[in-house]
């Protein structure tokens, strides 16, 4: 008895459920609660926190813009975050298969992994540029501090030193010239920096069309992250769930550690007053609510499809409605955080090239490989800063792509179903990643950055927010609300608190279709610096955001066609009620309206499976208690 309990703690069941294993042994668990905490904190928390919060923050307004942002966490976020993973977790299934629930709408689960597919495509490929640079800071200088290198054009002038004078000369000619060099700081200047990104790491094509030749050591990183990516995930969330410890926590030490010696630096204050400072006009302007509304939603990465993964490896009676907050707090505060890393930096820089904040604020690659690179030659033993920064990027990065590639395979796997498919699912994996890694060759070009801000900008725009309206309506009005919340009371113990029933029902819809209207309204055709993308770029653009989208209808039509019915009528309406298989995963948790209609001369086994036996069957009254310390009393025919 001593060892079964042993056995039951070791998998994660609940302390009362002495009785019974709550393990889906066929499928998987996570080792523990905190695993997958990490796991999602690692998956919420990415490059956007780092180099796009901050940047939206001091555009809207400052400190001006943590209002709106906040409010749009509690009415927006939260409600949508916890939505998936009470979803994912009640049916133990991935972004395909929980579309038992209204079988008609499976296609919101392709496109979510469609999306997922171009996210993981690029965002490997960012990674693999944050590698290049951790490799190249392992030096005594960096190579983008000095503008006399063979990269470098005659425009090029640096912040520390001389431009193309060599440090033993010292004339008058070279004096001249750093004065002049000096002065011009404060107009627009091309720095080694920038000139090491556009000319020695990317050697840049004059066009999206010219792809030129493939940048080897980029490809090499690329190959690397795609390893360590594949290694971290080869046994799923067994593996991947170990790996967080160090991946999901150690950017926290780093940012801390980069904080510290940031405020420390003359020009810190101005920048983080730069960065803090409330204008409190600008939160009249419908901008800066469109801009925290969109930001919340794509921060924490809903739509995509992982937090639905992420949350089907629970055990059923895990406390998500309590993680669901953590987690959005968590990822938000971390948003924050990251602003006063970068800010207090580009004031120093800022203090030492005496021009405002303004002029060296930058966001996306340009803060990450450009900006905060340029400012991190003026401190002392720059290199160790240089590879704390890009180290965190890559942990950052990581963290993200480890989700994205686990809610493919899981997509895949349950979808398949098999037991072959389930034992082999690290060849699924290892597929997925070789077939990720070849997609993102095109990337490592001389036209690549064009590509990739391409994806960015459009195969993760517009669709997410269809997919997510698409998805509430599809579970609080088809599924039905009342169905969802009895079922979320089942897994829990407890219904759900009123104000996210509220929010479920209208509030998150309307600010969905809030933020598709901004982001319609507030279209710019993409540019990278002075490049204005042609026509026929912008039309695949377009057809990526749409390749996710209309896998909805069409597998809508594609599931009233198959359905039984002699009218059209008939068919949408056995298309779109539950399949006779949703519900939880395990047998022993299929209580109430799930309940089998089990025969006298049966038992059930852990996995749901009939095992016939001559003995009678005894009524069991189980003591079920949640993670929330809330016990509820169901009763299973054992």
């Amino acid at each position: 008895m001593e060892k079964k309990v042993c056995e039951s703690m070791q998998n994660g069941a609940v302390l009362g459920e002495t009785t019974k294993k709550d393990e889906n042994i066929r499928r998987g668990n996570w080792g523990n609660q905190i695993e997958f905490v990490l796991t999602s904190v690692g998956y919420a928390v990415g490059l956007g926190n780092v180099w796009r919060f901050p940047y939206l923050c001091y555009r809207n307004g400052g400190g001006a813009f943590m209002f709106p942002y906040f409010i749009m966490l509690v009415f927006c976020g939260i409600p949508l975050f916890f939505l998936e993973l009470s979803f994912g977790q009640f049916a133990s299934l991935g972004c395909l298969g929980v579309w038992k629930v209204s079988p008609m709408f499976k296609g919101v689960g392709y496109g979510m992994m469609v999306v997922s597919t171009y996210i993981g495509i690029y965002y490997n490929v960012v990674i693999c540029i944050a590698f290049y640079y951790f490799f190249m800071s392992m030096t005594n200088v960096l190579p983008w501090t000095y503008c006399n290198n063979p990269w470098n054009t005659k425009d090029c002038s640096g912040v520390v030193g001389s431009s193309y004078a060599n440090a033993s000369i010292a004339n008058t000619s070279t004096l001249m010239r750093n004065i002049s060099e000096l002065v011009n700081h404060t107009a627009k200047r091309t720095s080694p920096s920038e000139e090491y990104w556009k000319y020695h790491v990317l050697n840049i094509s004059d066009d999206i069309g010219h792809f030129g030749e493939v940048r080897l050591p980029i490809l090499g990183c690329l190959a690397a992250s795609w390893v360590v990516v594949f290694l971290c995930l080869i046994r799923g969330v067994k593996s991947s769930g170990k790996v967080v410890y160090f991946t999901a926590t150690f950017p926290y030490v780093v940012l801390t550690v980069l904080f510290i010696r940031g405020i420390t630096l003359d020009g810190a204050v101005n920048g983080i007053k730069y960065y803090l400072t409330p204008q409190w006009k600008m939160i009249l302007d419908a901008k800066v609510w469109g801009d925290a509304a969109s930001q919340i939603f794509y921060s924490l990465g809903c739509a995509w499809g992982g937090l639905i993964t992420m949350a089907s490896y629970n055990k059923f009676h895990n406390n998500c409605y309590r993680d669901s907050i953590i987690i959005s707090i968590t990822n938000c505060a971390t948003s924050v955080y990251a602003g006063f890393v970068i800010f207090s930096i580009l004031g120093f820089m800022a203090h030492h090239l005496g021009v405002d904040v303004a002029d060296v604020a930058d966001h996306g690659p340009g803060l990450a490989f450009v900006a905060y690179p340029e400012a991190l030659t003026l401190l002392p033993i720059s290199p160790l800063w240089s590879l704390l920064f890009f180290f965190m990027l890559i942990l950052l990065g990581l963290g993200t792509q480890f989700c994205l590639l686990e809610t493919l395979v899981t997509a895949i796997v349950d979808e398949i179903g098999t037991d072959w498919i389930i034992r082999n699912k690290t060849y699924v994996t290892l597929g997925v990643a070789v077939v990720g890694f070849l997609l993102g060759v095109p990337l490592t070009s001389q036209a690549g950055i064009y590509w990739l801000l391409l994806m960015d900008n459009y195969a993760a725009s517009f669709s997410l927010v269809i997919i997510s309206c698409i998805m509430c309506v599809s579970i609080m009005y088809i599924y039905g609300f009342h169905n969802y919340f009895k079922d979320v009371e089942m897994m829990l113990g407890f219904p759900p608190p009123i104000f996210f029933r509220i929010c479920w029902r209208f509030v998150s819809p309307a600010i969905i279709s809030f933020i598709l209207v901004f982001t319609v309204v507030q279209y710019k055709p993409i540019t990278y610096n002075d490049y204005i993308y042609p026509g026929w770029s912008l039309i695949i653009g377009f057809l990526m955001a749409l390749s996710s989208v209309i896998c909805i209808p069409i597998y809508a039509i594609y599931k009233i066609w198959t359905s039984e019915g002699t009218t059209f009528l008939e068919r949408v309406k056995n298309a779109l009620k539950p399949d006779p298989s949703w519900g939880p995963a395990l047998q022993e948790h299929r209580t109430g309206r799930y309940a089998p209609n089990v025969s006298s001369g049966s038992n059930l086994n852990q996995e749901g499976q009939l095992l016939h036996t001559k003995e009678k069957p005894e009524e069991v009254s189980l003591m079920i208690q949640g993670s929330n310390d809330s016990a509820h009393n169901p009763e299973a025919s054992v």
